[in-house]
Order: structure tokens, then sequence, then C-alpha cells
């Protein structure tokens, strides 16, 4: 699992400022090897987003860059699956940094958002089935705690619990695999609303 907070949403003009990997093994949430990083950006948040993820100049003046973590991160990553709540906008931003240092992200991507709607979809679940598609409605809406929310390491932690409970009950209407999973993604159209609503919580 992993959760990125940025400076804003375009992935060509903003930039990480932290991230957070927790593993999933045996349909256990793993935390022996999760990691949470503070970056440095070449431009700081501004108070916009700063409302948001409450990361501030102060906070993220001793971070090391991106390039300094890029090893860490990409050791955590190598050989998994990624899995990420609304996993445009980390496919997006892992793909622009990785692609500044001549590296590709390739992983296979599973989005626990597309999960949740095409859960609400197949069993008439009343909290799953439209938008809002936050994190914290969906972890709700499953019975599940929320852990820090828009802070990377509280947001990762909880995407792997709601990845679980999704994927079990999933697979209790249809025997699922990775590659169905990662196939359960947004339509084109749904993917612009939730932008545009990710963009409403900067007004």
């Amino acid at each position: 699992m992993i959760d990125l907070e940025t400076t804003g949403l375009d992935p060509s003009i903003n930039e990480i400022i932290s991230f957070a990997t927790v593993s999933v093994s045996g349909g256990r949430v793993s935390l022996a090897d999760a990691r949470y990083e503070l970056v440095l950006p070449r431009r700081m948040p501004d108070a916009d987003t700063v409302r948001i993820h409450g990361l501030r100049e102060v906070d993220l003046a001793d971070a090391p860059p991106l390039r300094d973590l890029l090893d860490g991160l990409l050791e955590s990553l190598t050989g998994r699956a990624v899995v990420a709540h609304v996993a445009a906008v980390e496919r997006s931003f892992l793909g622009a940094a990785f692609a500044e240092h001549r590296l590709r992200f390739r992983n296979p991507i599973v989005d626990t958002a597309a999960l949740a709607l095409e859960l609400g979809r197949r069993r008439r679940h009343p909290t799953l089935r439209t938008p809002p598609i936050g994190l914290s409605h969906v972890a709700q809406g499953l019975g599940l705690p929320v852990h820090r929310p828009h802070h990377a390491d509280g947001d990762a932690l909880t995407t792997a619990q709601a990845f679980i409970a999704l994927a079990t009950l999933l697979d209790a209407v249809k025997p699922q695999t990775l590659g169905s999973l990662e196939g359960i993604r947004f339509r084109a159209g749904l993917r612009t609303r939730i932008r545009r609503r990710l963009r409403k919580l900067r007004d």
C-alpha cells in the first residue's frame, strides 16, 4: 500500500512531500517493513494544500529531497503490486518522479476507490454505491477505523485495511486474482469528477 501527500494535484508542477508504504501478507497488514518519510520539495506547499495535509515549511525544512529517498522507496515497491486510494494520483506522481531519474513505474496498481464502487455495485452496498469515495468514507462504510486522515502514514494503513476487506468481500461474490482486481478501474468520466472534487478541497 502507498499513500502520497503532495503540494498539489498536477505532477508536472507539483511535488511529493511525504510518502508512506505498508505491506499486506497473508491477508494481514504487516508493519515490519512500513516506511514513512517527509520529503523536501523544490517549492514549499502553499497555504491551500497545508490546510489539507498539515505539512508546513518548518516541518519539511530538514527533510531530504526525493532523490535521496528514492532507493528506499524502490525497495518498498520492487516486486510488489501497489495499492492506493484514487490510484490515478499515486500513479501520475510516481511516474513523474521516476521518469525524472530515468526510471519507469511499471508495478501493477490496484485502486481501493474503484474496488469500493465495484463492491457497491455488485452487492448493492448502501454506502459504497456512488461517490463520494473518499478513503475515510470507504473505511467507515466497511466498519473500519480511520487512521490520521490526510497524513501519508495514516492513510496508507487505512488503505491497507480497506483493501483486505474489499478484496475479501469481492472474492466472496466472484473469485478474484491480482489481475482482476487491477482491472477494476474508474471510468474516464468518473475519474474526471473525482479530480474536480479533489481540486475543490483546495478552495
